[in-house]
């Protein structure tokens, strides 16, 4: 018996070495962490039920029946995150370059079923070479097996990748399906094609960090939401974001004590809106002084900045948050602020998080640029999702609210459930300058005329109580009030449940 025991410990050993002290050494010089190495520090200490540990390829071809290295390039399993289970796989570098094989693709295929059934999130962290040539058809089959149980998993549960190494080709796939991706500077990358090809078919000389870098995809692509400086940052930030994420879409929202009061007034907020209304203030200022202890994880912070998304909470629960931010292009809506923001809020709504929207914004972004870029169809993203939502539905109006945009930042008329404005709050169709253009095109040229025409304007129009009057906005609230109005509001609202008209799913315009 004790030999038995003793050669399944030899075993256990050599699989947790993975491809070697050497190549170890060579992941590390790299300023890589290894996969077991990466999971020891995203989950709980001692946690990890690692499954799948003696799997082996099946390939004969090329010389491959006498490379056998056991777990195949990926640690499997499940463990916890401050206690609330979730499931991982980890490619492996150092065996095989991490690359996909049948049996490799199947491990992570067993991971998604048994999270599925048991309804908790997937972690994959990625450090990949892509498919395994030797193996051909059958590393590709691997490959669509994982992306179809990506596709059955999202919205059911939470999906979260780490790009911590070279993530190409078919690998790249699997990542762009799930709900949030993460990257690390300067040692990890994505791309279809890698710069060898792109340099043999388009003549581009790229490197890797420049065709699929981090700061690529966080900055341009919009691909990945974050990224970090290291493997250690990284993983810290996604235990980070799990506390605030639902274990699945039949869970409840996860609720932390919190040491805040919820009727907590902030007198900072009644000056925070400058006099004059082209004058910007950062909108980060009012989500931090409303959450729980200040406490905001933005996502996709580098992109599309003129609006920010993220989670934060209230009374300990997790809300969503949408804003437009007056110090990027004075919050206007264009292309990639639709997306960006319809891509959360539906996320939100799969998950049953509430949603609080503060909105100042001038309205969407003119030119050829945007119109050839198609501002309608993404705007209208914007708009079909927050249609579509059924959670809670708060919205703020600080100051603007102009146009079709007006419309779009959840308001009443699609539905948002509480509707609030400050008194700096100014709702109507345009600007008073460009609508006086228009309205009175016949006294241009008389400054006296058109002054206190755009007076006439701003005085009916650059207030919030028109569209209090007609309902639109259910109360006028004090700026110093707001973490105490929207408390109460996502209070009553917990209870909230909406009817569709039955349909297969509908026609988001993509």
């Amino acid at each position: 018996m004790k030999d038995i025991l003793h050669q399944l410990e030899l075993k256990r050993e050599q699989a947790r070495l993975g491809g070697g002290q050497k190549r170890i050494d060579i992941q590390h010089a790299r300023g890589k962490l290894t996969a077991r190495e990466r999971l020891d520090i995203l989950l709980d200490e001692g946690s990890f039920e690692e499954i799948d540990m003696f799997v082996e390829h099946r390939i004969t071809e090329f010389g491959m029946a006498d490379q056998k290295i056991p777990g195949d390039g990926v640690v499997t399993g499940w463990g916890t995150i401050n206690g609330r289970v979730v499931y991982v796989f980890a490619k492996d570098f150092t065996v095989f370059g991490g690359s996909l094989s049948q049996a490799h693709a199947e491990k992570v295929c067993k991971i998604y079923d048994m999270a599925m059934n048991v309804g908790a999130p997937v972690i994959g962290l990625y450090d990949s070479g892509g498919a395994r040539i030797q193996e051909g058809v059958a590393s590709l089959g691997g490959f669509a097996e994982i992306f179809w149980r990506n596709t059955q998993a999202s919205g059911v549960i939470p999906q979260i990748s780490m790009i911590m190494g070279p993530c190409a080709g078919g690998d790249v796939y699997s990542p762009a399906i799930t709900d949030f991706i993460f990257m690390v500077s300067d040692t990890s990358y994505m791309f279809v094609t890698g710069p060898d090809v792109v340099k043999t078919v388009t003549q581009e000389d790229v490197t890797a960090e420049q065709l699929g870098g981090a700061k690529v995809h966080t900055t341009k692509s919009s691909i990945a939401d974050g990224a970090y400086d290291n493997d250690m940052e990284a993983l810290i930030q996604v235990r980070r974001l799990i506390d605030f994420l639902p274990l699945s879409n039949r869970s409840e929202l996860p609720v932390r004590p919190f040491h805040d009061d919820a009727q907590r007034l902030d007198h900072s907020l009644d000056t925070l809106v400058p006099a004059h209304s082209s004058k910007p203030y950062d909108m980060h200022e009012v989500i931090r002084k409303v959450v729980d202890e200040t406490d905001f994880f933005e996502i996709q912070e580098a992109f599309a900045r003129n609006i920010i998304t993220g989670f934060g909470r209230i009374e300990g629960r997790t809300v969503g948050f949408v804003a437009n931010q007056p110090m990027v292009l004075a919050g206007v809506l264009d292309s990639n602020a639709s997306r960006k923001a319809a891509r959360f809020v539906r996320f939100c709504d799969s998950f049953n998080i509430p949603i609080v929207t503060f909105v100042d914004v001038p309205g969407f972004l003119p030119g050829t640029d945007q119109e050839y870029g198609g501002l309608i169809k993404h705007g209208a993203k914007l708009l079909y999702a927050y249609s579509e939502a059924t959670v809670p539905l708060v919205t703020i109006i600080t100051r603007k609210a102009y146009g079709g945009a007006y419309d779009v930042m959840a308001s009443k008329h699609i539905r948002a459930d509480i509707n609030y404005a400050w008194p700096t709050a100014q709702i109507a169709v345009m600007g008073a300058k460009g609508a006086v253009e228009i309205i009175f095109r016949s006294d241009m040229g008389d400054e006296k005329k058109i002054a206190a025409r755009t007076k006439e304007y701003e005085d009916r129009f650059a207030n919030p109580f028109i569209a209090a009057q007609r309902g639109y906005i259910d109360d006028v609230i004090m700026p110093h009030s707001t973490r105490k109005r929207v408390a109460g509001a996502l209070r009553i609202l917990r209870t909230k449940q909406v009817e569709r008209p039955w349909r297969k799913h509908g026609n988001i315009p993509l």
